[in-house]
């Protein structure tokens, strides 16, 4: 059987309503883990700024229209 860890987090009025947007369909719950797991990928495949790797936003004929940084 898994175990599961509990946290609690304070969040403003603004991130509870994305939240909220972000979940329909789902719970907030999900939509972290998603978060988190996407943002874990991508930390992986891009690791640094030095990496010599990019994460791009392109348009539908793969022109790219923004490079997207991590912190």
């Amino acid at each position: 059987m898994a175990k599961y860890s509990r946290f609690t987090i304070d969040i403003d009025e603004k991130f509870n309503q994305t939240l909220n947007d972000l979940a329909k369909g789902g719970s907030k719950a999900d939509v972290i883990r998603n978060a988190v797991a996407t943002y874990q990928y991508l930390k992986r495949e891009v690791p640094n700024n030095n990496s010599g790797k990019n994460i791009s936003i392109t348009d539908a004929n793969g022109n790219v229209e923004k490079d997207v940084i991590l912190p």
